[in-house]
């Protein structure tokens, strides 16, 4: 089995990253085999791996979770075209060359929403209660071509 993760960024550009071991750990650490060098990501965020011809994800009791299709799992087996969600990444698994073209996830159709008074948007805070600024779209991929 020859597996592929490829990363979406917001300005629509795609890298891919081989799934080259039996085992792939995901997350922030310096050790970890794919390193996602934001705060979001856990250390050791989630493990995939190939097991009798199955691809099986798992979460390593990360903060933010792990996501397959949209949906928060702890462990489940991923297929060809699955999206994979970690931290504010969206990956999509490549089987064997399946699918042939990687797409972006469909973007969440906005719900309406009743009207109310405008609340103020609280900020994302780390451990260290500072609020963390993520924008992807400009330096997110050439910091993961340095990786």
């Amino acid at each position: 089995m020859h597996a592929n993760l490829v990363l979406f960024a917001k300005n629509g550009t795609q890298r891919v990253f081989p799934l080259s071991s039996e085992i792939t750990i995901l997350g922030r650490r310096h050790d970890c085999d794919l390193r996602i060098p934001l705060k979001l990501v856990s250390r050791r965020h989630c493990q995939l791996s190939k097991n009798n011809g199955d691809l099986k994800l798992r979460d390593l009791d990360s903060r933010g979770g792990t996501f397959i299709n949209g949906k928060k799992v702890s462990e489940g087996v991923v297929n060809a075209g699955d999206y994979i969600k970690i931290g504010p990444l969206t990956f999509q698994l490549q089987i064997d060359g399946k699918p042939e073209k990687a797409t972006p996830p469909e973007p969440k159709k906005a719900q309406a929403q009743p009207v109310s008074a405008p609340q103020q948007k609280k900020p994302n805070l780390d451990n260290s209660d500072s609020a963390v600024a993520l924008d992807l779209s400009d330096s997110f991929m050439a910091e993961l071509e340095q990786l």
